[in-house]
């Protein structure tokens, strides 16, 4: 009988450090989110629609199924986890589009980095596609340190692992390195 008490006893034991264990870990991490300063927006919108227009004519409209403003931060900026879809407009009004399926616009810098499939259409028929870019809309530059590839309606196609800066025409480009590149030649009868 002393035997089975004192395996009792041992069970008993054992349940309390394991127990004892755990209570330390949930208020570690309780200890740990305590320490962890959230972001809470000042506010959230759906379905939002923006137009940035200058000298009263509209240089750029924004969409996105969801937003975050996070002005209330010592880096202010706004969200847009969901994605956006970004139209800016030349001085004769041609549109050129860009998509990401994240973006974040930093309101001090005014630099907006685009995250995941980003595109960006021209309307003259040009075509960069990266994981990332960086929109500078004071300069009106754009730019990536990652892959790209881009193509025209001629089927000119660069591709490169380095990055890309392009001004928001894609008239000046400097690619950082390119792998490959192909550049169609019409032939002409004899």
């Amino acid at each position: 009988m002393k035997q089975h008490t004192k395996h009792i006893l041992q069970i008993i034991v054992i349940a309390f450090a394991v127990t004892m264990i755990f209570s330390c870990q949930d208020n570690y991490s309780e200890i740990q989110k305590l320490s962890y300063t959230k972001r809470f927006p000042v506010g959230e919108a759906e379905n939002m629609f923006l137009v940035y227009t200058d000298s009263g004519k509209v240089k750029s409209t924004l969409r996105s199924p969801y937003n975050k403003d996070f002005s209330n931060q010592k880096f202010p900026f706004m969200e847009f986890p969901n994605g956006i879809i970004l139209n800016f407009f030349d001085e004769n009004n041609n549109k050129s589009v860009v998509t990401s399926d994240y973006a974040i616009l930093y309101s001090d810098t005014r630099l907006v980095d685009l995250q995941g499939n980003v595109v960006l259409t021209t309307h003259d028929g040009n075509v960069l596609e990266a994981p990332q870019l960086y929109w500078d809309q004071d300069k009106e530059w754009i730019f990536t340190e990652r892959e790209f590839k881009w193509s025209n309606e001629h089927g000119v196609l660069l591709q490169g692992t380095n990055g890309i800066d392009f001004n928001k025409n894609l008239t000046i480009i400097d690619a950082h390195e390119i792998y490959d590149s192909t550049i169609p030649i019409e032939e002409k009868d004899k």
